[in-house]
């Protein structure tokens, strides 16, 4: 026989936690964007800070970073969202003879298929009708409120950053302080780090669909090279989107364009992985592949494609804190050297 014996106080401590998961659940919305927030300030912070140094007040330096990071985010959808509209329209109006062509193409190697028959049964009407026009317009509407939140939210965080620290201290004993702090600064350099280092590998492969397709004549090429680099922030699956619009588009040229847009990005997805990737971030995650692929199929099982894309950050956060508890355990660990490390492309490193 099994005999359970709980206290008022333990009841009480289990009615509590049932509610904090509650209404967890139901915030969760709010709380995921303030997760980017948290994230996009640590990306930020090295870049205001440094404006600060340079006697800017810190309200008009959040602004100007702000500012110009909407710009760069804006110019870039202009340049990717009329370009693509052209493209779905062209393929739209050309696509049984780009079939037949790829048939043609196909036949020389004795290979035999009917792209063309199904080219000609898509009812093209049905994938932009009035509900799904409806449905989309909704998603772009909330995606936009969501994008003004987590500015408005990045915002306030980067303006009150020393004062948030100063305040979480104030409930730290003095002999730990020191400890809390550098796991703040160990975060602050994790996160960030991912960040800006993902803009350098989605720069890279921006810059090269770019120079393949126009080395190709292929139309649209600047809009494809920025759509490849927001493609690979995505992990896992961001190397297919980032391959195959470029490829659809050079395929409008012709089917040998498309295989080399395809043999060309292909290559460069290797070369990102195996020599890019884990030279542009270093130590800064220090995750394994396994840990990597779990924690994706983890955020996108939770949370789909937002999940997908907070999981290597937040994976990374985690490990912080695992390496500090390891610390505490063994003090010849190297975590505090590791936190210490450069961040990836923060303004001192420049």
């Amino acid at each position: 026989m099994l005999k359970f014996e709980l206290s008022f106080r333990g009841l009480a401590l289990i009615g509590l936690s049932v509610l904090v998961i509650w209404v967890l659940a139901q915030i969760w919305s709010v709380l995921l964007l303030l997760i980017v927030a948290f994230i996009f300030m640590a990306a930020l912070l090295p870049y205001v800070e440094l404006l600060v140094r340079w006697r800017i007040p810190r309200v008009l330096a959040v602004l100007m970073v702000l500012f110009m990071l909407l710009v760069i985010i804006g110019g870039l959808f202009a340049i990717v969202v009329p370009a693509m509209i052209d493209e779905f329209t062209d393929l739209h109006d050309n696509l049984p003879a780009y079939a037949q062509d790829m048939e043609d193409f196909l036949a020389d190697f004795n290979i035999k298929v009917e792209l063309s028959k199904y080219a000609d049964d898509i009812d093209w009407g049905s994938l932009v009708s009035g509900r799904v026009a409806v449905d989309y317009t909704q998603r772009v509407v909330l995606g936009v409120l969501s994008g003004v939140t987590v500015v408005v939210l990045t915002a306030y965080l980067l303006t009150d950053a020393p004062r948030m620290r100063a305040y979480l201290l104030r409930f730290v004993p003095d002999h730990n302080e020191a400890e809390v702090d550098q796991l703040l600064q160990a975060l602050k350099r994790v996160v960030g780090g991912y960040i800006r280092g993902q803009i350098i590998t989605s720069v890279a492969i921006a810059l090269f669909t770019m120079t393949v397709l126009w080395v190709l004549g292929v139309k649209n090429a600047v809009a494809f090279g920025v759509l490849a680099g927001f493609a690979d922030i995505i992990p896992l699956i961001g190397a297919f989107i980032a391959i195959v619009p470029p490829t659809v588009g050079a395929f409008q040229e012709s089917p040998t364009h498309a295989l080399i847009v395809f043999g060309a990005l292909l290559v460069y997805q290797q070369f990102e992985d195996r020599f890019l990737v884990p030279r542009v971030y270093g130590s800064t995650l220090g995750l394994q592949p396994m840990i990597v692929l779990v924690a994706v199929l983890v955020g996108g099982e939770l949370l789909g494609i937002p999940g997908i894309l907070l999981a290597l950050p937040v994976a990374a956060a985690g490990k912080v804190v695992l390496d500090l508890f390891l610390d505490r355990r063994n003090p010849t660990n190297a975590f505090a050297r590791k936190s210490e490390d450069t961040e990836v492309l923060a303004p001192d490193d420049l």
